[in-house]
């Protein structure tokens, strides 16, 4: 994915002018990359994310994926959102099945069964005829990434995944991640505040600054792969957090 001189603008009808949320990006994912944007609240770091997943215009420079100009929402692409959204009275199978029923994008047979790897890929096997009332908040977010990954996205694209979990559950949720990725290699842009997470995870970190966003420095991650707490306790590690 590259955006070049991405801006994206709001008209704010309450006040009769134009706010600039972010201005001036440009950035390349590469292939097979998880890529961390950070930066403080309001700086455009979720706008950006939407923006390449095609769900609000830019209003200059260009965003493409696999030389492909965004403008709309695609099976390309996959969101997994800070809160899980799920229905209540749907269970986990159905739950993650149904984007692609509501679209019609996959047969109900294929659907099904494509749920099904997906579901035991993030450690839910046994819960699918579960409801979310019967879940943790961890179990219910690792539903949402099953629910990204059932059409095979080219990237997916995670808005703060964890933020609303426990510390526990994050560092779990965390590993959990890495390893999903390190199976699938998934391109990947993660976005959150926490920088310590962003260290861990990635490969690079971009960090954005204040309103309006743009790229204020990209950090190269040089830590092995793969990954778990104990990196925490690598000297490079406290390098790149400094």
């Amino acid at each position: 994915m590259a955006a070049k001189g991405v801006v994206i603008e709001y008209w704010l009808q309450r006040s009769r002018s134009l706010f600039t949320a972010v201005k001036g990006v440009d950035l390349e994912v590469r292939p097979g990359e998880l890529l961390a944007i950070v930066g403080p609240s309001g700086c455009g770091k979720t706008t950006f994310l939407n923006a390449v997943d095609g769900l609000i215009p830019i209003a200059g420079g260009s965003l493409t994926l696999d030389g492909r100009e965004i403008t709309k929402p695609g099976r390309d692409r996959a969101m997994v959102f800070q809160q899980p959204g799920l229905l209540p009275w749907r269970t986990v199978l159905g739950n993650v099945v149904f984007g692609v029923e509501a679209q019609g994008s996959m047969s109900k047979g294929e659907a099904i069964a494509r749920a099904k790897q997906q579901i035991e890929l993030v450690g839910l096997k046994g819960f699918e005829d579960a409801y979310p009332l019967e879940l943790s908040g961890g179990m219910q977010q690792r539903v949402n990434l099953a629910r990204g990954l059932l059409t095979d996205p080219e990237m997916l694209l995670l808005d703060e995944p964890f933020a609303a979990l426990d510390a526990q559950t994050r560092e779990i949720m965390q590993l959990e991640l890495l390893k999903i990725w390190s199976q699938t290699r998934k391109t990947a842009l993660f976005i959150t505040h926490d920088i310590k997470e962003a260290i861990y995870l990635a490969d690079r970190v971009i960090v954005f600054t204040r309103r309006p966003g743009r790229v204020k420095t990209v950090v190269d991650i040089d830590l092995s792969r793969p990954r778990d707490l104990r990196v925490k306790r690598d000297p490079q590690f406290l390098t790149s957090y400094r």
